[in-house]
């Protein structure tokens, strides 16, 4: 058990948290969830130690290991990726490499014997013995294959090394195990793997996640920060959704009603205070009118963006064709030989672990990058807006927001370019600003802004939700939903895709593409899907042995 005893964090005089007071037990999933900036990652820090409260302590149940998922991919570059994961559980790790050193010894003496026999016992205790057979299991579910297993973590691209960090974060059982953004960076497979981990994890997990599907499997409990407090519900996160919807809702039905009978007590005061004969009944209506307390309503400081695509032009019959594409990238054949048509209606989801076919896919088909050979003829009434993956080139300027919007805006007047930052929560200060030192979420809002002033009927983006908060991420899967254009799309947001794609595209590992016009729950439940995932756990299982 992990408890918050009035816990108080200011940082000079703003007071992030005051008189927090919550506390989180074993066998249950707890998700975080609040605003941006409401101090979510900021409250993990607190529970893990590394930052200090102003007033208020952490208590933990003295014995139980805490274990957290750390954010620092450079940490453990000089390590191997088994070696890493068991620094999970530091003890064991140290007990490893202490017998190690002890074995190698040439001149082994009766107290080294007396030492490596005391470690050999608290190692069998640790259950030490089963130690890498585990941490292969955790790296083999997430998708870090054998062959890397004894690599250097330096040697891994980024989204490997987020694998194995989670891995370690997961290694030996801890009793309490803290997780901010587990889903950023994972494969949809791997997303899976993760959510069967946790609903069987019987200790106390808290997690903060913007991803809605994943805190409605995982979590029996959320735990929403908002001016300062937190409120625990139990249930998950559409749970808290209803159950904060309905409060409020009871909370002004209440109002109402008293303001109602505040109405009639006034009015008998007003008719009845100068007449003697009722002069006691009013001031008996008077102190029952000062005893009548409004409960305050405080709108939540939650900032949903208006994201809204209006095509200048309807979409042809003719959309997109594409025929023989194919590209190699160092080496390696990304593309082979891809060929498929898209329709006026399509909403297609690109999904599954190869991201760099699907990324070269869109770089190709948004003029960024040529194929090596094959054809694609967009119609002569589509429009095209990208969202790259690496949105890297378009801030490397010293241009403030209003006028990098304005260098896109077919609309060359100030008010009207304002008008589509402002919906996106860029106020008049904030539109003032560098884009060279936007934050991650800052400059995903810009190119949003951007594709909706572009006024495209066909939308490509890779990756649209990566660094958006649980609010804008609602507020683009809605105007997703409803834009009337063509849309490729991928993301790691299990509802996201849900709620939007009406047809489903898997690159292979073998290079063919499965296509199918279907939601993604209906693909992920249909018979490709299943001779897919038979072949993915051989794979696995050979791997293994």
């Amino acid at each position: 058990m992990i408890s918050a005893n009035n816990v108080s964090l200011r940082f000079g005089k703003k007071a992030l948290f005051e008189d927090v007071n919550i506390k989180f037990t074993e066998g249950n999933c707890y998700g975080i969830i609040g605003a941006n900036g409401a101090g979510k990652s900021t409250f993990l820090k607190i529970l893990s130690g590394e930052l200090e409260t102003t007033t208020g302590d952490i208590v933990i149940t003295e014995g139980q290991r805490m274990s957290v998922l750390e954010q620092d991919h450079f940490k453990y570059d000089s390590y191997s990726v088994l070696d890493t994961v068991i620094l999970g559980n530091p003890r064991l790790y140290e007990i490893m490499k202490e017998k190690e050193a002890i074995y190698a010894k040439e001149d082994f003496t009766d107290e080294d014997g007396i030492r490596a026999s005391e470690l050999e016992a608290e190692f069998a205790d640790m259950d030490g013995w089963e130690a890498e057979s585990n941490a292969e299991s955790l790296l083999n579910g997430l998708g870090i294959g054998n062959e890397l297993h004894y690599s250097l973590m330096s040697e891994l691209d980024g989204s490997e090394k987020v694998k194995v960090l989670l891995a370690k974060a997961l290694f030996g059982n801890p009793d309490i195990l803290l997780l901010d953004e587990p889903t950023n960076h994972l494969d949809l497979d791997a997303i899976e793997w993760l959510e069967e981990f946790l609903i069987n994890f019987e200790n106390t997990v808290i997690v903060v996640s913007h991803d809605r599907y994943f805190l409605n499997k995982v979590c029996t409990h959320t735990a929403d920060i908002d001016y300062g407090k937190i409120q625990l519900y139990a249930g998950n996160y559409d749970f808290w959704y209803e159950s904060s919807q309905l409060l409020i809702k009871q909370m002004k039905e209440a109002n109402k009603k008293k303001e109602e009978k505040i109405k009639e007590l006034q009015e008998f005061i007003n008719r009845f205070s100068a007449n003697a004969s009722k002069s006691k009944q009013a001031t008996s209506r008077k102190r029952a009118l000062e005893k009548i307390e409004l409960e305050e309503i405080k709108p939540s400081s939650r900032k949903y963006p208006y994201i809204d695509f209006k095509p200048e032009r309807e979409i042809g019959n003719e959309v997109l064709q594409v025929e023989g594409l194919s590209k190699t990238i160092n080496g390696e054949k990304v593309l082979d030989n891809l060929t498929f048509i898209l329709n006026r209606d399509d909403k297609v989801a690109f999904v599954g672990s190869n991201e760099l076919a699907i990324t070269t896919l869109f770089q190709i088909l948004t003029g960024e990058m040529e194929p090596d050979s094959g054809t694609y003829k967009w119609g002569v009434t589509t429009s095209t807006a990208y969202f790259p993956k690496d949105n890297t080139k378009e801030f490397d300027s010293d241009e403030t927001i209003v006028d990098w919007l304005m260098g896109y805006s077919p609309v060359k007047d100030i008010t009207y370019v304002r008008g589509f930052l402002g919906r996106m929560l860029f106020s008049q200060d904030d539109a003032l600003k560098k884009v060279r030192v936007l934050s991650g979420g800052e400059k995903v809002r810009c190119l949003l802004s951007k594709m909706m002033i572009s006024g495209a009927n066909c939308l490509v983006l890779d990756e649209p939700t990566n660094h958006l908060d649980m609010e804008s991420i609602t507020a683009l899967n809605n105007g997703l939903v409803k834009f009337p254009g063509v849309e490729l799309f991928t993301c790691h947001d299990h509802q996201f895709i849900q709620t939007t794609a009406n047809r489903i595209m898997e690159f292979m590992p073998d290079g063919t593409l499965i296509d199918k016009m279907t939601t993604y729950d209906e693909y992920l439940a249909s018979d490709e899907m299943a001779r897919k995932r038979t072949v993915y756990v051989a794979q696995r299982e050979d791997d293994e042995e």
